[in-house]
């Protein structure tokens, strides 16, 4: 994970003890350390040198200028002249061999000192227990033990000074390390409770929201760095993110400055070189290799970095094949074979994927993605694969039957119609995994519980929520199988170098394409904020997925991304779109994919979208206010739907049904549960016009993808109607939001029979048998009937022969039977 990837860096160039303010306040070693603290590395150097007292403060001052071997030098003569720092300097030098792979002496020198303290350590000073845990967390690598016991002498260590920052700043770091975010937040707290602006309890909070996924770690990064310029893991962690959004030069400078500081930090040649190599930069990236390899003779941990960078970037296969040359150089490395095997998974390799997480794991007992996700190919075990032309289709085993009757078809049919429009055919079989859990398919997808997508797209392999993951209305699943699918599409055709905004944008646009009704439409706040100019501009919507600024920026900006994509294929046509993704796949960046293709700068792009988004939005905008930011929405629009409520609720219908109808000539395509044909619908029903009461549900129906109850009161008061089609059509909606009620395939197969749709009236009596009916005898006896009226008298002779091994004394069966071998009872 990213948090884990740069946190070796930070446990090595750090402060290393005698922190304590108080016991500080005028020595030298104080003052060295307050220079380095502050970023002075230049100061703090001079200051240290020439006092033979100071060989350990130097020592950490030289790591942190990257000079490695006069570190070294300085610490290994601390312990010679038997300094009263000495053990500090025993663990320096543990970590120091670590950090230039050499596992053997690292290993060496932490099991020395960590004998040491088994023996005599409760005497030993706050420094000297602090050095102790270090110790404890170098061998941490090799044993998972080991990292408890650091943990407990850090424990020891504020417990002898509570003042103490040193072992609490180590003790976050190893939570975080270990994937406690909340253990480590709590201990970084502390560290700023002691000593407000402490750059490295600043870093570490910056850490703990990365982790998070929360967009304030670019501010916190920021903060770290105003209190130290020169602290090198700060300026990764920055680097990091401004790479996740793809600002692939504003990376790079941060990568600049951490070398500058610091030419021996791998996760800094790391981030370098992965900046390089999404920038199509080949030989930039072979010099950070290079680099990397200079300061460690096995660099696997670069290349595990560049495998993450790479799978942010939906470079999956990429990823595979970084964290291949990652085990290649160390095939005992945690963090490479982790990163081998995730991406494994995400490409289709099931059993390699699984074989690189289990050793992983077996390394690195702590990492709760492996262990997810090892939890979660057991679980997988228990799932059920149909096979279409062009799909696998891996569902849990009772849902299964029932899942791929419908998203197979969908699915080839979505195929078919991306293929025409993108002129681009991905290799098959597609695999899609549907989770009836969304903690499963949130796993499956960050290694983590609590992701709020309800879909993802690693190329050729989609995972989902199955519409049993979720409660009825609150999405759809047949809209989030054709956006995944589309996401193949517009990953393959452009190589993986589509943004992530236009592939956003494109898969929203293709879903309102498939069905009407499909996909995100304009909500009353998206077009307030429109209103406040509080949307982003086109070229900052890569900003909206990867650090929204606020709770409902990522939702606005997966509209507001169809829209970009709306107004460009009206304006260019489809082939503008195609040319975009082929301009991505041939290594433009958004700018000058835009000036290729349509023949705009940046600046003309945003101002064409702003005047159209407009324009399209304009009679709504002129009844609302300008957001806020913070409450509802408001205006006219909003004071109307008030003020026709208070009227309904006080029995006035005459009144509130005039009051609907203005507000909805407001704003027609407004879904909000308040809608105006939801309530015209109702007061319809109310005074007994039931075609009224159809025709404003169908307004609505067709607006709101997830409408479950709206739907089925159409598809009533329509087949009270007689209106046999309108009636089957609100109900094929409701198998899209949930397709687990027998009654609504019995209700579509006898619709289907009325309009002589005999193929949909099988798949009906097939869905309604494997929904799990309450007489299955008699879904199967109904399923081979209208098979026999579909003319399938093979198939149904089969169907009722199973009905009668069941129950033999089956008359209707009996009687199909006999009509099927062409005689009468």
């Amino acid at each position: 994970m990213t948090a884990r990837a740069r946190a070796g860096a930070l446990a090595l160039l750090t402060l290393c003890c005698g922190n304590n303010p108080q016991r500080q306040a005028g020595g030298p070693r104080a003052q060295v350390r307050a220079l380095a603290e502050a970023g002075r590395l230049a100061d703090a150097e001079r200051l240290a040198r020439g006092d033979p007292a100071l060989a350990v403060p130097l020592g950490e001052v030289l790591l942190l200028r990257g000079r490695l071997a006069p570190a070294e030098s300085a610490f290994a003569a601390a312990v010679r002249s038997n300094l009263p720092d000495r053990r500090t300097a025993e663990a320096a030098l543990a970590e120091l061999a670590a950090r230039q792979g050499d596992r053997a002496t690292a290993q060496r020198r932490a099991l020395a000192l960590t004998a040491a303290y088994e023996r005599d350590g409760v005497r030993w000073s706050v420094d000297d227990k602090t050095a102790a845990g270090r110790a404890y967390a170098v061998l941490g690598d090799r044993d998972a033990e080991a990292v408890k016991e650091a943990l407990r002498t850090f424990d020891a260590a504020v417990a002898a000074d509570s003042a103490a920052l040193e072992p609490r700043l180590r003790t976050g770091d190893l939570f975080l390390d270990k994937y406690n975010a909340p253990d480590a937040r709590a201990s970084y707290e502390e560290v700023l409770r002691l000593a407000r602006e402490n750059p490295r309890a600043l870093l570490g909070l910056a850490r703990v929201l990365e982790f998070e996924g929360n967009a304030a770690a670019l501010a916190a990064a920021r903060r770290s760095l105003a209190a130290n310029p020169v602290l090198v893991p700060a300026e990764v962690l920055l680097g990091g993110l401004y790479l996740d959004a793809e600002e692939y030069d504003s990376a790079a400078r941060a990568a600049a400055r951490a070398l500058a500081t610091d030419s021996s930090d791998v996760t800094a040649w790391a981030l370098l070189g992965a900046t390089r190599w999404l920038a199509g930069d080949s030989a930039g990236f072979a010099g950070a290799r290079a680099a990397a390899g200079r300061v460690h003779p096995r660099p696997a941990e670069f290349f595990a970095a560049a495998a993450e960078a790479a799978a942010r970037h939906r470079h999956y296969a990429e990823a595979v094949r970084f964290g291949r040359e990652g085990i290649v150089l160390d095939s005992s490395a945690s963090h490479a074979l982790g990163v081998l095997g995730i991406n494994e998974l995400r490409i289709g390799a099931m059993d390699s994927g699984r074989a690189h997480l289990e050793r992983a794991f077996a390394r690195d007992p702590f990492h709760i993605w492996y262990k997810n996700t090892l939890d979660l190919l057991d679980e997988l075990r228990g799932f059920r694969t149909v096979s279409t032309r062009r799909f696998q289709i891996v569902a849990p085993a009772p849902e299964s039957e029932l899942l791929a009757l419908y998203l197979g078809p969908l699915l080839e049919e979505a195929y078919d119609s991306l293929v025409a429009r993108y002129e681009y055919r991905p290799p098959t079989p597609v695999r899609i995994e549907l989770f009836k859990r969304p903690a499963d398919f949130s796993v499956r997808t960050a290694g983590l519980t609590g992701l709020g997508a309800l879909g993802v797209s690693f190329g050729t392999v989609l995972a989902m929520d199955a519409p049993s993951a979720r409660e009825i209305g609150s999405f759809n699943w047949g809209s989030t199988a054709w956006h995944e699918l589309t996401h193949t599409f517009t990953l393959g055709l452009s190589e993986f170098r589509v943004p992530r905004w236009f592939s956003e944008g494109l898969s929203v646009l293709e879903e309102r394409r498939a069905r009407p009704g499909w996909g995100a439409g304009p909500s009353l706040l998206f077009l307030a904020a429109l209103k406040a100019d509080k949307l982003l501009a086109v070229s900052k919507l890569n900003e909206g997925f990867v650090r929204p600024s606020h709770p409902l920026e990522l939702q606005f900006s997966y509209y507001q991304a169809s829209l970009v994509c709306e107004m460009i294929e009206r304006q260019f046509g489809r082939a503008a779109l195609v040319g975009m993704l082929r301009a991505y796949r041939d290594g433009l960046a958004t700018p000058a994919v835009f000036q290729r293709v349509l023949g705009l700068d940046e600046a003309a792009m945003v101002t064409r979208f702003s005047a159209w988004i407009r324009e399209r939005f304009a009679a709504p905008l002129r009844v609302l206010a300008p957001w806020d930011g913070k409450g509802p929405a408001r205006g006219e629009l909003v004071s109307a739907l008030r003020e026709a409520k208070a009227l309904l609720d006080a029995g006035r219908a005459d009144e509130a049904r005039a009051a609907f109808e203005r507000a909805g000539a407001m704003f027609p395509e407004y879904t909000g549960a308040d809608a105006p044909p939801l309530a015209l619908a109702r007061l319809a029903r109310e005074r007994g016009d039931k075609r009224a009461e159809a025709a404003a549900l169908g307004r609505y129906t067709v607006l709101d993808e997830s409408a479950w109850d709206a739907n089925g009161a159409e598809a009533a008061v329509k087949e009270e109607l007689g209106d046999w089609r309108g009636a089957a059509a609100a109900l094929e909606r409701m198998l899209w939001i949930s397709p687990y009620d027998p009654g609504l395939h019995y209700r579509l197969a006898g619709l289907a029979e009325r309009l002589q749709e005999l193929p949909r009236a099988v798949r009906e009596r097939r869905g309604a048998l494997a929904a799990g009916p309450t007489d299955a005898l008699e879904a199967r006896y109904q399923l081979a009937r209208t098979l026999s009226l579909a003319g399938d008298s093979a198939t149904a002779r089969r169907e009722i022969l199973r009905v009668l091994e069941s129950a033999p004394g089956f008359e209707k069966a009996q009687e199909l039977l006999l009509a099927l071998s062409g005689r009468r009872p």
